[in-house]
């Protein structure tokens, strides 16, 4: 990594438990209360989307069940994420963005790469352009974010999630082999629980382990990531700021405290998630519609219909679901979780979809 004026500027931005947040802002008698955002009305079931950090002190993460979160915390208060509240602030979010640069990624609502080598404001340095994002989002929306600053997006994200809640975590050029050796195997980007425990397994369980295997051993024993692997544990990674990231497909999902065990029971699911996908859906249309059946015995079933004509709305998406479990092999099956997504895409003419409005699956 010789010679300072390749050097990029990163600075990965993640809001601090964003939706939770929000709803502890707009709401008061949340404030300093285990707050749930996700779950479904009279125990039903459902996942969590996002946790405060009083409910997090209780062990509760998100994609957890709802069903677990309440056993952790019987005190915890569970609401509806409201959407249409979140992408206001994520637009508003991305406005303080383009204050400093328009090379922006987002990678959700809630979190983006920002590439600030060359500034609008001809600031120069990226700590200070975090620390001025981090008060303007902190002044206009009562909100806090963490930053983390590198030269790369892989460092940034990882530095931006050291120091939270509101936290700024910089790692410069001759800091990150050092820290990139230290680092636990499954904090690795790629690198899964499967892949973690294999890693382990074969004793590697930091970024120093790692760093033993040579190109071609690291590809040997985990494939084409394996190249992936062996570049960022020195440090490297030359991924670029994406402005457009195409999005593939778009789902929704929900998990079931009490195993669904007829078709009616599913449709009356489905419709609910046709709709919630509908509303995600914005300026996108796709063709291929998927419905995700998980059983009790944790199986999982995929069945899709692709449609002759583009789709956005809610009412083609309910019949194509319904014609996919019309012709599904669920009887005497038993449904924990069922799932809706939408795929094969293309834009609706004159706006292009913008990548905050991708949801992540919760």
């Amino acid at each position: 990594m010789d010679g300072e004026a390749i050097y990029r500027k990163i600075i990965h931005i993640d809001m601090d438990a964003f939706y939770a947040s929000v709803e502890q802002r707009d709401f008061p008698e949340y404030r300093g209360k285990p707050l749930v955002v996700g779950g479904s009305p009279e125990g039903r079931g459902g996942v969590v989307a996002t946790a405060s950090y009083e409910a997090r002190k209780f062990g509760i993460r998100s994609a957890m069940p709802s069903k677990t979160a309440q056993r952790l915390c019987p005190d915890a208060i569970f609401v509806f994420p409201r959407f249409d509240a979140y992408k206001a602030v994520s637009r508003h979010i991305r406005e303080i963005f383009q204050r400093y640069t328009d090379i922006i990624e987002p990678l959700s609502l809630d979190e983006a790469y920002l590439d600030v080598t060359t500034d609008k404001q001809s600031i120069g340095s990226a700590i200070e352009i975090a620390r001025l994002i981090k008060k303007a989002i902190k002044d206009e929306l009562q909100l806090t974010a963490s930053a983390g600053i590198s030269i790369n997006k892989f460092v940034a994200k990882i530095a931006s999630d050291m120091q939270k809640p509101d936290g700024l975590t910089f790692i410069g050029p001759s800091k990150i082999e050092s820290f990139m050796e230290e680092l636990p195997v499954e904090k690795f980007f790629g690198v899964g629980k499967v892949t973690a425990a294999k890693m382990k397994a074969m004793g590697l369980h930091t970024g120093a382990d790692l760093k033993k295997l040579s190109e071609a051993e690291m590809t040997t024993h985990f494939g084409k990531p394996g190249k992936f692997y062996y570049q960022i544990v020195r440090g490297i990674d030359n991924r670029e700021v994406q402005t457009h990231r195409e999005t593939k497909s778009v789902s929704v999902e929900d998990t079931y405290q009490e195993d669904l065990t007829t078709k009616e029971a599913m449709l009356a699911e489905l419709k609910i998630l046709s709709e919630r996908l509908a509303e995600r859906l914005q300026h996108l249309k796709g063709r291929t519609i998927t419905v995700k059946f998980k059983f009790h015995d944790f199986v999982i079933n995929t069945r899709s219909l692709s449609l002759t004509e583009l789709t956005n709305t809610k009412e083609i998406i309910t019949q194509t679901v319904t014609t996919i479990l019309d012709k599904a092999p669920v009887e005497d099956k038993k449904v924990r979780l069922l799932g809706v997504g939408i795929s094969n895409f293309d834009v609706l003419p004159k706006e292009k979809p913008k990548a905050e409005n991708q949801l992540k699956l919760f």
